[in-house]
């Protein structure tokens, strides 16, 4: 949808700027003339998308055609920029190099051989076409490499969590084996001397009461070290409750934001409020969310900068990503916001997707904070 929106874009700049650049570079000023050109050449940029090499030679020749018929003069070149950046987008390079380089060799064929101008002539107005369509490419060309760059950090960066996602799982899954022996050793343990305890006061009930009270105090002390140990190795298997993923902390979010600031995007973290005891579900959740709502920025939105927002109080907890890109929602949602949605329902949150008040796009969730 947004190659759809730039290529519209792109006609209406050309339907606008022709007339106008003839009139600037000295060329044809005549209105159903320099409109038709650019009518045709509007309408060529439209297709450039489906079609982008039949567009560009289709440009170039309505271009050459007017040069011949001479209807324009300096600036020849450049009513066909759309077409070379379309071409170029389109991974077309060496068909945009190729028929960039032929158009500007007629250019000098015609003036030299044809109008019979002076060599210098020639070259000086092929010179200057030559260095707008030029710089055109190169900055096309330096355009998609850093897009290729920027998926490319961001791919790295969703492989980099997955992994780090995985070897946490499997510490977790060792560390929940370790608690279970733990655990089966302890309450063994734990039975076993309070029965032998509990057996010695029953048989010392009668005769010996002393010995018995004393048995009974060390069933008790034994049951409250088992407690204590009991309590311990619970919190540990209640730190994320009802999954088997890591439990991540809020504090994580600064190495986060660092490695999407890597990637190209400057990120800003705001936290409004004292951070309270969150508990680790709700920081976890907190963290998907970031995590998935700033790849996709990397990734798709174009963005220059994001902003992540946390607002902490007392009954929830507020999480808002916008950055200044030209992402939005169209049509269904994507995995990423599906999963992020349902991640926030299933802890009593809410979430929502769109575009920013201010342009660009938004995902803010707010998670209650259950005591």
């Amino acid at each position: 949808m947004r190659q759809r929106g730039q290529v519209w874009v792109a006609a209406g700049v050309t339907l606008v700027g022709v007339p106008a650049g003839l009139a600037l570079t000295g060329g044809n000023v005549d209105s159903a003339i320099t409109g038709a050109l650019a009518v045709f050449l509007a309408g060529v940029v439209l297709a450039v998308r489906r079609w982008p090499v039949s567009a560009l030679l289709v440009s170039v020749w309505a271009v050459l055609a007017f040069r011949a018929a001479d209807l324009v003069g300096a600036g020849w070149v450049w009513p066909a920029t759309a077409a070379f950046v379309g071409a170029m987008v389109d991974g077309r390079q060496r068909w945009a190099i190729a028929v960039g380089a032929l158009a500007l060799w007629w250019g000098f064929v015609w003036d030299y051989f044809v109008q019979m101008n002076t060599f210098e002539f020639a070259v000086g107005r092929v010179g200057a076409e030559a260095l707008w369509l030029a710089a055109v490419l190169a900055v096309t060309h330096a355009y998609l490499s850093t897009r290729r760059w920027q998926e490319e950090v961001a791919a790295r960066l969703r492989q980099s969590l997955t992994e780090q996602e995985l070897d946490a799982r499997r510490r977790r899954a060792e560390e929940r084996v370790d608690v279970a022996r733990d655990l089966h050793d302890a309450v063994s343990h734990t039975l076993a001397v309070v029965g032998v305890h509990l057996n010695v006061a029953l048989d010392a009930f009668d005769d010996e009461p002393e010995e018995a009270r004393d048995a009974v105090r060390l069933a008790q002390d034994v049951r409250g070290r088992a407690m204590t140990d009991l309590k311990a190795l619970v919190d540990v298997l209640r730190r994320d409750p009802g999954t088997s993923e890591p439990a991540y902390g809020l504090e994580s979010l600064e190495g986060l934001t660092g490695q999407v600031s890597a990637a190209g995007v400057r990120v800003r973290l705001v936290e409004v409020g004292e951070r309270a005891d969150v508990p680790a579900p709700v920081a976890t959740a907190v963290h998907r969310v970031v995590q998935e709502s700033l790849t996709n920025t990397v990734r798709h939105a174009g963005a220059e900068e994001a902003t992540v927002t946390l607002h902490y109080a007392p009954e929830s907890v507020t999480v808002e990503i916008v950055d200044d890109g030209g992402g939005g929602l169209t049509g269904s949602e994507g995995h990423g916001i599906m999963g992020m949605r349902e991640r926030v329902a299933a802890l009593g949150g809410t979430l929502v997707a769109g575009d920013g008040p201010d342009g660009g796009f938004r995902v803010r969730a707010s998670i209650p904070v259950t005591v």
